[in-house]
């Protein structure tokens, strides 16, 4: 019995720290989308955040000035995809694609130039990442039968950024739902003329989103390099931007779903991390393979048969012309 709740223990908490990035990006979308700016660039300013994170933790030697920096440069993009796409009614699939290439091949240019490590950033001291945080009476409770082991292993040991992505859950869900912003938000991705008609400044109220989720990816890109990891890796996203995309069209673009779904998710990661050294019969290299694929056969599968009708925002990746 020990036994296995250690086990269920030990894969739910990969769970939730595998699922910190999908949690973040998925709520930086919503902000977006729901805005009417379709943002595919949020792999991309997920990326060049986590690269920004542990250029800047290893030359400061501080993970706040990297969270800083992550920020900062998902500002930057964010305010980009917004010049191009609001500002200028260029086309938001277009502009976030690029994002993405850029991203993905500026990342490792300048890794090259600045730490010639072929593409990566040196390994980042203790003191340059966020440490563990044991919450009060961990180390007490932790001879108490199964709540002892869920409070100190599940709920406790983590860093402050995996904290911070599921407070910003019910903080998105009441921005959305009882706050000016958030009711001004959901309108003018429906019907941004009816806000403009208000006196309401649509473009600002898009570019506000924007911002709002590029503080997301930011942090996003931060837990990757600095956090999760001690260092940032060529293509570490790994695909986890479009991931939390699908969580999002997966949640019918609504805060607390977005959570579930990236739940979902984080844990087929964490189920393939898990079974890796299953042979299926084909060999170890391929059967590894086939695990890894998972999570993404997976969320295809479960996007096409299980998600139902998703109705988007109906101004969503529409450019708004003010009439004169």
């Amino acid at each position: 019995m020990q036994e296995f709740l250690t086990t269920v223990i030990l894969l739910l908490s990969s769970t939730l720290r595998l699922s910190v990035p999908l949690v973040l990006c998925g709520l930086a979308g919503l902000f977006s989308e729901r805005s009417g700016v379709w943002d595919i660039g949020l792999e991309g300013k997920m990326l060049f955040a986590a690269f920004a994170a542990a250029a800047a933790a290893y030359q400061f030697d501080s993970a706040w000035v990297g969270l800083v920096f992550a920020i900062l440069v998902a500002v930057l993009l964010s305010l980009i995809h917004g010049f191009a796409s609001v500002t200028h009614q260029g086309n938001q699939i277009i502009s976030g694609v690029a994002i993405n290439f850029i991203s993905s091949g500026l990342t490792v240019l300048l890794a090259v130039g600045w730490f010639a490590l072929g593409g990566r950033t040196p390994q980042l001291q203790p003191e340059a990442r966020f440490p563990t945080v044991i919450l009060p009476f961990a180390e007490e409770m932790r001879p108490v039968p199964v709540l002892g082991a869920i409070y100190a292993d599940l709920i406790s040991g983590y860093n402050i950024l995996v904290y911070i992505a599921f407070a910003a859950v019910p903080v998105t869900w009441w921005v959305f739902h009882h706050t000016r912003f958030g009711l001004r938000l959901r309108a003018v991705g429906e019907n941004p003329a009816a806000v403009d008609t208000a006196g309401i400044s649509v473009d600002w109220l898009r570019y506000r989103a924007l911002l709002c989720g590029a503080i997301l990816c930011g942090i996003a890109g931060a837990y990757l390099s600095i956090a999760q990891s001690a260092g940032f890796v060529r293509e570490m996203s790994a695909g986890k931007g479009y991931m939390a995309l699908a969580a999002l069209i997966f949640a019918k673009w609504r805060p607390v779903p977005v959570l579930f779904a990236c739940l979902l998710f984080g844990f087929l990661e964490a189920l393939s991390i898990r079974f890796q050294a299953f042979d299926f019969g084909l060999g170890p290299a391929l059967s590894t393979q086939i695990v890894q694929s998972l999570p993404y056969v997976l969320t295809v599968v479960l996007l096409a048969g299980f998600m139902g009708r998703a109705i988007p925002p109906k101004a969503g990746g529409i450019p708004y012309t003010k009439e004169r």
